[in-house]
């Protein structure tokens, strides 16, 4: 099998242990069985929903009062957030003609794309909860900055760098297309500079998912998906959305093991793990199978939570489009965030599971993936909710997940805003 190039790696710091896992792994257990995906399909004639990029409307409308009563975890969330780097008023953008990433090196232009575009999405959230237009137009100066210069991503951390960053431009610049507005009501982010932006995404963004990755490790085809989803979404382009809508259908079970698969985890299509022995390779040498075993769990937590993440973006981003993805892979996502929440708490690892030594580096990735299955399907997820609240506020990677604890914390009703 083909060597797979890995993305930079980030350590994060393990946990302290605490409680121990309950026996959610014993053999005896129930069978676990998502429902059939149905055949891929387009979604037909139906208008997206602006904005719709991970948040909608009503969210927006939820964080701001939440912030404004002084609730928590939302308050703390947005001190975190508005204390960053990424909110001061003066940040200055650094774009570039080419960004070049290779494999296991982070070039000063990869960092500064990647931190940009947490500074839009970051300045469009302030924007958000206070109605400072200052805020608006420092989002609008940071996407105006690269949409003017950048004309590609090159070397072979090419696509993994455009879905980093291009997932976190499209929530940005949904959110401000759809709810800046002047004093006299016309748009805010200038037509022009939408349609300049709109042609960085799709020609020096969406061009980069357009490559076969079965062989690599799934969080890069898992994050390309999510990005694609949102820029689909931002160009109002149906065609790129059904494509990342197939897309997230092949991969998912790919990754996300369940036994109702069989012995073995389903292969990526497409790809050369076609063998029991290749297949167990791609999973790092992982010889027995459980619910929720993700394809990276024996390389580290840190890129499963990657994939968890990207994996919860996509879908929550279908969600307000009027797909439930969510539906088709609710098991796996509960399987997979509490196997891997317990052990990252402190539960005893048996020997079998990655020679007893997973690294255990889960970061800020369950805030989404947790206030869907507890808020709104009322799944019990008992190690991914305590996980979540030991770490409260999340904050972000610098990749591609940010201020998560602020967005989707849990709360579907607010109270009344100030006058």
């Amino acid at each position: 099998m083909a060597t797979r190039p890995r993305p930079v790696r980030r350590i994060r710091s393990g946990l302290a242990a605490c409680a121990v896992l309950v026996a959610a792994l014993a053999a005896a257990a129930p069978r676990a069985v998502d429902p059939p995906a149905p055949a891929p399909r387009a979604v037909g004639p139906r208008a997206f929903t602006h904005p719709g990029v991970l948040l909608d409307r009503s969210q927006l409308h939820v964080l701001r009062a939440h912030v404004e009563s002084g609730a928590e975890p939302w308050a703390s969330a947005y001190r975190a957030m508005a204390n960053s780097r990424y909110a001061q008023a003066g940040y200055r953008p650094r774009p570039v003609a080419v960004v070049a990433c290779k494999p296991y090196e982070n070039p000063p232009a990869c960092t500064a794309e990647r931190e940009d575009a947490v500074a839009a999405y970051t300045q469009a959230l302030l924007w958000s909860v206070t109605g400072k237009r200052a805020h608006a137009e420092k989002s609008v100066q940071i996407m105006d900055a690269w949409s003017k210069v950048l004309r590609d991503h090159t070397e072979g951390n090419a696509g993994l760098q455009a879905a980093w960053a291009g997932s976190t431009w499209a929530r940005a610049a949904e959110i401000v297309r759809h709810t800046y507005k002047t004093s006299d009501g016309s748009d805010g982010w200038p037509k022009d500079r939408v349609a300049r932006f709109s042609h960085m995404l799709r020609h020096a963004y969406l061009a980069e998912f357009d490559v076969k990755v079965a062989d690599y490790n799934g969080n890069w085809d898992l994050t390309m998906t999510d990005a694609a989803l949102g820029i689909g979404v931002f160009l109002d382009d149906r065609k790129v959305f059904d494509q990342a809508l197939a897309r997230f259908r092949a991969r998912v079970p790919a990754y996300f093991y369940l036994r109702s698969d069989g012995p073995l985890p389903l292969a990526p299509p497409g790809g050369s793990a076609d063998t029991p022995e290749k297949i167990r390779a791609y999973w790092f040498g992982q010889r027995r199978f459980v619910d929720g075993l993700g394809q990276e769990s024996c390389r580290n937590f840190e890129h499963v939570g990657y994939a968890l993440a990207a994996t919860a973006h996509t879908a929550e981003t279908a969600h307000h489009q009027g797909v439930d993805l969510y539906g088709e892979v609710r098991e796996r996502l509960r399987a997979a965030t509490e196997l891997h929440s317990g052990y990252q708490l402190g539960g005893a690892v048996p020997q079998w599971l990655c020679g007893g030594k997973p690294e255990l580096t889960l970061g800020p990735d369950l805030e989404v993936v947790l206030n869907h299955l507890k808020n709104r399907l009322h799944v019990p997820v008992p190690h991914t909710e305590r996980l979540v609240r030991r770490t409260r506020p999340a904050g972000t990677d610098d990749l591609f997940v940010a201020w998560e604890t602020l967005t989707h914390a849990g709360a579907s009703s607010a109270p009344k805003l100030r006058p």
